[in-house]
């Protein structure tokens, strides 16, 4: 022990850091000097002595040391094979040590078997296409390689054909992916809408308030055989419909009649009062609407249901005579758009399941993920990159805001469901 200049007393002096010696040969001198791809070209070359030298110890291990006979030996050195390797969302040529049985079939070396996997080139497709990447300049988006080195799998074609065949994959993966692990209790079911298509989409919101995309069908609301088709699907990979759940729509005729027919009467349908507002607004002349539409957004805040009642039939009264049609569609379905109201629900958790905005606000998600798309060839291509984007736009899934009142809501589904019952018995 010794003491430092204060007086206090200090252990060891520490040993000194082992030093590392880094050999650099001429040829990768002279790459630095090209400044844009110096570091990279640096880091490629050092990491293909580092492969060369774990593939000789992978070999080492198979066949044992260079020149020392071994009589028990199970496999022999093969001599070298040209290869490719994954870099930078690209294959670049390798040269692979090779080894041999003694029965004579090729033995995989570990190293080479996981420096030439495709996974990390997957990912980098899927990453850059994700972030608005074209497939015509995906090279462009890559750190440039040195002079004199060879690239694959950067060509427009390539990277489409890449990512067609891993968004078909995921997307076969996906749909059939089970979902009886998800306590779903709301049901939203809305179409995307893309160009001259649409595609009817089911989110999921469990007890927890966390949002799920259950499922997915090229379709409008309006079809009934689309909409009992999507909640067949949801269904058979075990979502259980068969207890009480709310289920947030548009207000479609297909849809509404597919609910009735596969969920039974225990699920609880709340219409979206944004479609309902637009819809009856549009059969007015535009010096009526502010009028309506403020009539309109006070029944709806109304806590009170019995009373948002009165005032929405009271107004339907009032446009019976002028404005018919106006009067009909507020009529129709009017006790849907009030199911909320029914159930005691307030709050955030009200303002936010009294519209499909949930899914609808998907539309720029998944619209800036297929921006870059000229062509629909067919209705696969479509529910492709459409899956795609909604997997991305996945990752940033927020909870559903006023989650903290989901339980009471649940209990509410659970009391009506109940009641239901006791009168049918």
């Amino acid at each position: 022990m010794k003491k430092t200049r204060t007086g206090s007393t200090t252990g060891e002096a520490p040993a000194s850091p082992p030093r590392a010696t880094v050999q650099l040969p001429l040829p990768l001198l002279d790459m630095l000097a090209d400044t844009r791809t110096a570091f990279f070209g640096l880091c490629l070359d050092a990491g293909q002595q580092v492969l060369r030298t774990m593939m000789e110890q992978d070999r080492e291990r198979l066949c044992g040391p260079k020149h020392v006979p071994n009589p028990a030996r199970r496999a022999y050195r093969g001599g070298s094979v040209r290869g490719e390797v994954t870099l930078g969302g690209r294959r670049i040529p390798m040269t692979r040590l090779r080894a041999r049985s003694v029965a004579g079939h090729e033995l995989a070396l570990p190293s080479f078997a996981y420096a030439a996997g495709r996974d990390p080139l997957d990912a980098r497709t899927l990453e850059a296409i994700a972030i608005g990447v074209t497939t015509r300049k995906y090279r462009r988006a890559l750190d440039p390689l040195p002079a004199g080195i060879d690239e694959r799998a950067v060509s427009k074609s390539s990277v489409s054909r890449r990512f067609v065949a891993l968004t078909s994959a995921q997307l076969t993966t996906w749909l059939a992916q089970p979902l009886d692990d998800l306590d779903v209790r709301i049901l939203l079911i809305d179409g995307l809408h893309f160009r001259d298509h649409v595609i009817l989409v089911a989110l999921g919101v469990d007890s927890q308030g966390q949002k799920h995309v259950l499922a997915l069908r090229e379709g409008t609301t309006e079809n009934a055989t689309v909409c009992k088709a999507l909640l067949a699907d949801v269904r058979e990979r075990g979502l259980d419909l068969e207890r009480p759940v709310l289920v947030v729509i548009d207000g479609g005729t297909g849809l509404r009649k597919a609910i009735r027919e596969t969920c039974g009467p225990t699920a609880l349908v709340q219409r979206c009062q944004v479609h309902k507002r637009r819809n009856v607004l549009e059969h007015l002349p535009e010096r009526m609407r502010p009028r309506v539409r403020r009539v309109l957004d006070e029944a709806y805040s109304l806590g009170d249901a019995a009373l948002a009642t009165r005032r929405l039939l009271q107004l339907a009264a009032g446009l019976a005579q002028p404005h018919p049609g106006a009067a009909a569609s507020l009529r129709e379905g009017l006790e849907e758009t009030l199911t909320l109201q029914h159930l005691g629900v307030t709050g955030a958790l009200y303002r936010t399941l009294r519209s499909t905005n949930a899914i609808e606000n998907l539309n720029g998600l998944v619209g800036s993920f297929v921006r870059h798309v000229r062509r629909w060839r067919h209705g696969r291509m479509l529910v492709r990159w459409i899956a795609a984007g909604l997997r991305e736009a996945g990752r940033s899934f927020r909870r559903l805001r006023g989650h903290r009142d989901l339980a009471a809501l649940i209990r509410a589904l659970d009391r009506t469901a109940m009641d239901s019952r006791k009168e049918v018995a």
